[in-house]
């Protein structure tokens, strides 16, 4: 059946950096495009990031364009988010998910398939 594995979560400073992944298996991953969202405490889940099944076109939520980074090696079946100049506001669990298909989307109702999630925290 299809996983999606988060890891490199963790408790971070302000200002600091992480670098999510995101495993994938049981599905043909450059058939889909990944996507990141996150979910902090009483919020609904919120959009992050998306990558196209090749890499080549990304999209960014406004509060972290400039900041995160979302790539993936096709190859390794594996999506990445690089965190930098973390804020408290980020504090969130991190989810990966994917969609077969080749347009980014921003909706979480989109998404085929979901990671059980990898708690950031950042320190103020």
């Amino acid at each position: 059946q299809v996983q999606l594995v988060e890891s490199g979560g963790g408790l971070v400073q302000t200002g600091g950096s992480l670098r999510l992944s995101c495993a994938a298996s049981g599905l043909i991953f450059s058939n889909y495009a990944m996507g990141w969202f996150r979910q902090a405490p009483g919020k609904e889940r919120e959009f992050v990031a998306t990558i196209s099944r090749g890499g080549s076109s990304t999209d960014y939520a406004d509060s972290v364009k400039g900041r995160f980074s979302i790539s993936r090696e096709n190859a390794k079946k594996t999506v990445y988010l690089q965190m930098n100049s973390l804020k408290p506001d980020d504090t969130a669990v991190y989810y990966c998910a994917a969609v077969n298909s080749g347009t980014l989307y921003r909706e979480v109702r989109r998404y085929d398939y979901w990671g059980q999630g990898t708690q950031v925290t950042v320190s103020s």
